[in-house]
């Protein structure tokens, strides 16, 4: 058995995880803050900047620069809000759309090499445990942690 306690175990390999994808989305031109503010669009289009920047535990000014890119990059479109036009509602293109299918089959990969060590049932039940600590520390569901810090 490995030495440390389960908090550094759990750091050592979140430090190793997050550098391997971060390495894995630049292969797609990527970076993780990118990749998440993809995904939270595609979760819920439509949904403004603010609201976008509040689940993602980041300030509005700090999510402008991340939109501009990507929507420079032809992946994402900001579109006036009907209902109050102070506000951009944000939706994927169908180029974002292909970035999203990408960002799929890199996690999963990365996944796979990640949990490479274990079995089916060992990765089931190492997952539902991670969704219990998380859960229990009340992590925002499927919000890197990072963001907070862009």
């Amino acid at each position: 058995m490995g030495t440390g306690s389960a908090a550094f175990l759990l750091a050592q390999v979140g430090a190793y995880a997050a550098r391997k994808f971060d390495e894995r989305l630049g292969e797609l031109e990527l970076t993780p803050p990118q990749a998440g503010l993809l995904r939270a669009i595609a979760m819920q289009p439509g949904r403004s900047q603010q609201a976008i920047a509040e689940q993602l535990g980041t300030a509005p000014t700090r999510l402008v620069a991340l939109v501009d890119g990507l929507e420079r990059r032809g992946a994402i479109q900001r579109r006036r809000n009907p209902d109050d036009r102070r506000l951009h509602a944000l939706f994927l293109t169908e180029g974002g759309q292909q970035l999203m299918r990408s960002i799929g089959q890199v996690a999963m990969a990365h996944g796979a090499d990640l949990t490479a060590a274990l079995d089916d049932s060992e990765r089931a039940q190492l997952q539902r445990l991670l969704l219990r600590i998380a859960e229990d520390k009340k992590l925002a569901a499927g919000v890197h942690p990072g963001f907070g810090s862009i």
